[in-house]
């Protein structure tokens, strides 16, 4: 089973999860304690150190414009690479939040993207970039593929979010047709949902998200990014908080990130927002193609420069236009110099 874009609700659930604890007024104090202690073990650098290669100096999350990319992964035995390869990355998804004015824009990127992998040296699939060099060249190969520094990551596994939902006492959420689909143990039949506004518990948000039959691929990103916010929105509920101690034990063995844990508190003012926590959502246009006889997915180069245009935008970045308009005003000058 296919689950592509899926597992990024749960990593970017568990993100919103420690911020939320950890800045609840008044909650418990052994709690936020255990937070703490949750994002202290799930710390792990990447091998380039704290700043971007694209970045000329390092920055703080409280004050300056950042990046984050969501990576999903599934390590299970019967989904793993094997070997002593890494596992593939199943899902994909890079937030830039701008400080000034606290929004967030996010794009999906399909897991079968055909894009240049620097730690390869050739293009391949982008799900393999993980495989061939864990979070490392996955971080290198997004930062080359949208020429944006990446700044953050937050890496999980698959394994927690059926917990993850249940804790915050499930979602209500417009399911848009009948479905039937398996669970999350690959049981044909076992979640059945009807057309219309309901609450799903954590196996039923699954299946309503990694289903790939009743719509199409951007129509299914689409209602993951919707289901995303909706997990996000009730993560912040005061009922949510008093049930994630257990849950938070699940996530230690399956988070591993970048972040510090008063790096991931200084995110606070962007989920408390009084109009509710919104996501700028975008998705990479393509259609799927075969090259020497494998399927990729060919993406649109228009949608590309667009996705890449806003996201440089949004971090305050000079565009891939104001760099080439620099670059001939250089030539011009180097030029007129030298006369």
């Amino acid at each position: 089973m296919n689950r592509k874009k899926l597992k990024i609700a749960l990593s970017i659930v568990v993100f919103i999860l420690l911020i939320s604890i950890g800045t609840a007024a008044g909650y418990a104090i052994y709690l936020t304690d255990k937070v703490k202690q949750t994002a202290t073990e799930s710390h792990q650098e990447l091998d380039r150190g704290e700043k971007s290669e694209k970045r000329q100096s390092e920055v703080n999350p409280e004050y300056d414009d950042i990046s984050v990319l969501f990576v999903g992964i599934d390590d299970s035995k019967k989904r793993s690479s094997g070997g002593n390869r890494n596992a593939l990355s199943d899902a994909l998804v890079l937030a830039t939040f701008n400080d000034n004015n606290k929004s967030i824009k996010m794009v999906s990127i399909p897991r079968d993207s055909y894009t240049y992998i620097p730690e390869i040296g050739y293009k391949d699939k982008i799900t393999h970039a993980h495989a061939f060099g864990g979070i490392d060249a996955t971080v290198q190969t997004v930062e080359r593929m949208f020429d944006i520094p990446v700044d953050y990551y937050v890496r999980l596994n698959f394994n927690s979010f059926i917990e993850v939902v249940n804790s915050i006492g499930g979602i209500t959420y417009d399911v848009p047709f009948d479905i039937t689909e398996q669970n999350s143990v690959d049981k044909d039949g076992a979640i059945q949902l009807e057309e219309g506004y309901q609450e799903l518990n954590g196996e039923e948000a699954l299946a309503l998200a990694r289903t790939r039959k009743y719509d199409s691929d951007l129509a299914r990103g689409q209602r993951q990014m919707e289901l995303i916010q909706e997990i996000a929105r009730q993560t912040m509920t005061t009922s949510s908080l008093n049930n994630f101690g257990d849950i938070l034990n699940s996530i230690n063995d399956n988070l591993k990130t970048n972040l510090t844990f008063e790096e991931m508190i200084s995110f606070k003012d962007y989920f408390l927002d009084k109009q509710g926590l919104t996501f700028d959502k975008m998705q990479l246009n393509g259609e799927g193609g075969k090259v020497d006889g494998v399927w990729y997915y060919q993406v649109n180069e228009e949608s590309l420069v667009t996705a890449k245009d806003q996201l440089q935008s949004h971090l305050n970045l000079p565009s891939q236009k104001d760099k080439n308009s620099n670059t001939f005003a250089e030539e011009n000058e180097d030029e007129d110099n030298s006369m």
